[in-house]
């Protein structure tokens, strides 16, 4: 169709030879437009300057094929966020040129003189770029922080379009096409009927900056334009490896798996996440609440509020100097939810939420470079790019890691998985990315700064695991605490769309102090999740408040379980307790006893050799103990279980089994003992009785839960002992006996001997 207006007219009339069509007004993206245009107007422009007379060249694009009679226009669909804050106005009192479809009237020649004159001196200019500001590119410390400009939209969106000016009508609808050949019909029809600069709008609307021009490369690769294809790739590499990584770490920490995962049941993590306590001193992560307030005897300090930190802003921390840290090291009790911190954080990134700053966050997990160290003798060698490259085979342009001032992150938790022993003094230095060498090497040297030297380094692992990492590579030791209070209820009711199934739950692990201050876990509190929610389907359950040996039994068993899966390698339909597992435990019980009988929190390196154990076995593995910061006598490390409550289980434990497969009393030391359980307990009321209140009060409880079938032959059986086991027999006489001792006991005493009375005889079924 014809769409010229009455000057058109008017200047077709006066010259013929002259005669050119008009070009559409200038973009509503100001700069986004192609050499190519920059050119074609440069060359417009000089002509004009030597032309006489005033001639406007304002010439249509290129028609659609006649198929489908399209043609350009401007898009009739609702503005985007991106054309909206570019969108062009009128200056004042400027002309403005009909390019309606209506007659146009007749003019004089006066009047064609007079409108020349308007349309040279008041037609509007061409706005200057406009910045799209995206509103969360704010501040400093406030999140997400800004792109870097290679990554950002307006370079993306100018790549694809100088890209896509250069197809040919036929090459460009084909092209149009076949990228949107899985949108809705609607859709394409938008995208069919607008110009260049509509359809990459829209198709960045649609799809994201990143995906469209991923999409963008793969299109013109089957249309066989793949020097088109190459030459868009070579300008936004780096928007095209931080989308690579964006997608792997997406698809990988969606989801969280918690314990076994059972199809059909996954959460995502943004629906539980919550977000925990990380402090920047660190003195073992250890909570010394008790339910007996005289307890415990352990020299355990907390962090003060004004030292936490948020997980996304790590790296916004500074040294002494002012200078950005490098090495940050995080660090928490077993159970405290390092690796869902980890998650948390690389989903937030791949989401854009938050750390927008890095160019690129690449994950190397510990445990997956002892698979590589441990897979092949002698250990393969490798280099840092090609260890990048092996576990992220999808990407390309690892090079860009070594260009000046590029902001990227190396994330490596789990440091306790990698059991090699790293020298830090005589490995040699190594300067070259691309240099092969072993495993170890390749540790040392990323952790002294001499590979990848822009990197930043995250590294996260039990306390006692890391502490052998020299203090001078380190800028910022962290520590996870837990949970607070408001925390442990947010997370409980996060996991349930049933509102009053999540109340009930709050308000009934809350009914047993122990357990709320055990809450502070995440594991733990994950744990009471599954277990109520569970439970609560039992019509009648919730009566009575819930018996704390089972919680102190599922931690045991979901540590031991974990040690075997990541330490050992087991699948997790095959994990299984041998004897090392169960002598492990054993003498683990032991130490827990004879801690408790020096009436102390805390044991040392020469405790554990005493019991024949590795330091690192107990202290790291065993996912039950972690190491405290020495504040006594320098380089003599000191050790606690991860609370002091799981050393009062662990200590009654080993009286247990040594009672319930040995047919021992390690309570009376006398030749003369009575075999039954009701002879047990009387030496441990004895004890507790004979003490101050609260030494040996959660001990007496946990070991009268023990006795209780619904423990030691329902949870613990098959584990420490095999299926065939008989139960304890004579509860009954214990159950007297505890009665008895209650009512005879002062005031003080009673109520906790009650609850060692309900901990062996109460039926949650």
């Amino acid at each position: 169709m014809d769409r010229r207006t009455d000057v058109q007219n008017t200047a077709a009339a006066k010259n013929d030879d002259d005669e050119e069509r008009y070009k559409r007004p200038p973009s509503s993206y100001g700069s986004m437009k192609s050499d190519s245009e920059s050119s074609e107007e440069e060359g417009e422009k000089k002509g004009e300057a030597e032309s006489k007379k005033t001639v406007f060249v304002l010439s249509d694009p290129p028609a659609a094929p006649a198929v489908v009679g399209s043609r350009q226009m401007y898009s009739a669909y609702t503005e985007t966020v991106h054309t909206e804050a570019t969108q062009q106005t009128k200056p004042t009192g400027a002309f403005v040129i009909d390019t309606g479809n209506d007659e146009p009237e007749e003019s004089t020649e006066s009047d064609m003189d007079e409108d020349d004159e308007r349309l040279v001196t008041c037609s509007p200019e061409p706005p200057e770029p406009l910045e799209m500001e995206d509103p969360r590119q704010v501040d400093e410390h406030g999140q997400p922080g800004r792109f870097h400009p290679e990554q950002d939209l307006p370079h993306i969106f100018k790549s694809m379009q100088s890209t896509l000016s250069r197809l040919d009508d036929e090459d460009l609808f084909k092209f149009k096409l076949w990228f949107h050949k899985w949108q809705p019909s609607n859709v394409i029809q938008q995208v069919m009927e607008g110009d260049l600069l509509d359809f990459v709008d829209k198709a960045i609307e649609i799809h994201g900056a990143d995906k469209a021009l991923f999409n963008t490369i793969n299109t013109l690769q089957s249309m066989e334009k793949k020097d088109k294809a190459a030459e868009l790739q070579n300008q936004c590499q780096k928007a095209l490896l931080r989308f690579h990584l964006k997608s792997i770490l997406f698809r990988k920490h969606q989801v969280i798996h918690e314990g076994v995962v059972q199809a059909g049941k996954q959460s995502l993590l943004n629906n539980v996440y919550v977000e925990q306590q990380l402090s920047t001193c660190g003195f073992g992560g250890v909570d010394p609440s008790h339910e007996f307030p005289t307890q415990p005897p352990t020299p355990v300090q907390v962090p003060s509020e004004d030292t936490f930190v948020s997980v996304s802003n790590l790296f916004r921390l500074q040294k002494e100097d002012g200078s950005p840290v490098r090495t940050v090291v995080t660090t928490g009790i077993p159970g405290v939810g390092m690796s869902v911190s980890v998650a948390k954080f690389c989903l937030d990134w791949a989401e854009q939420r938050a750390n927008r700053d890095l160019q690129y966050v690449i994950k190397l997990s510990f445990q997956s470079l002892w698979s590589v160290w441990r897979r092949s003798s002698p250990p393969e060698k490798m280099s840092i790019f090609g260890v990048i490259e092996y576990y992220y085979s999808d990407i390309k342009y690892t090079q860009l890691l070594e260009e000046e001032n590029t902001k990227f992150l190396i994330i490596m938790d789990s440091f306790d998985c990698y059991q090699a022993n790293l020298d830090w003094e005589k490995t040699p230095v190594l300067n070259d990315n691309n240099t092969k060498a072993h495993i170890d090497v390749l540790v040392v040297n990323l952790l002294r700064g001499n590979l990848l030297r822009g990197a930043r380094l995250w590294i996260l692992g039990r306390r006692a695991a890391v502490s052998q990492i020299p203090s001078h590579f380190i800028d910022v030791c962290t520590e996870l605490q837990g949970f607070s209070d408001e925390m442990k209820d947010e997370y409980l009711t996060k996991r349930f769309s049933n509102a009053e199934l999540a109340q009930s739950i709050v308000r009934h692990y809350k009914r047993v102090p122990t357990l709320h201050i055990l809450a502070r876990h995440p594991f733990v509190c994950w744990i009471v999740a599954t277990m109520f929610g569970r439970s609560f389907c039992y019509e009648g359950y919730g009566r009575y408040p819930p018996r704390l040996t089972p919680f102190l039994i599922h931690i045991l068993i979901v540590q031991t379980n974990r040690r075997l899966k990541f330490y050992y390698h087991q699948m997790d339909n095959d994990l299984k307790w041998s004897d090392t597992e169960k002598q492990l435990l054993t003498k683990m019980g032991k130490l827990a006893l004879r801690m408790l009988e020096r009436s102390t929190g805390v044991f040392f390196e020469e405790d554990v050799k005493e019991l024949d154990l590795e330091l690192r076995e107990v202290v790291v593995w065993s996912g039950l103990c972690t190491e405290l910061r020495s504040t006594g006598t320098p380089g003599k490390r000191t050790f606690c279980f991860f609370h002091y409550t799981v050393q009062e289980f662990m200590a009654a434990l080993y009286v247990f089994l040594k009672f319930y497969l040995e047919s021992k009393n390690v309570l009376e030391s006398s030749s003369r003992f009575n075999r039954s359980a009701a002879g047990l307990v009387q030496c441990a009321l004895s004890r507790t009785l004979s003490c101050a209140p609260g030494h040996y009060d959660m001990f007496l409880r946990y070991l009268c839960g023990l006795l209780s079938p619904a423990c030691h032959h329902s949870l613990l059986r098959g584990f420490l002992f095999r299926h065939n086991t008989p139960k304890v027999t004579g509860l009954e006489e214990v159950e007297r006996l505890l009665e008895q001792a209650a009512q005879n006991a002062p005031a003080g005493r009673r109520q906790s001997l009650k609850e060692c009375l309900r901990e062996m005889s109460q039926n949650d079924d």
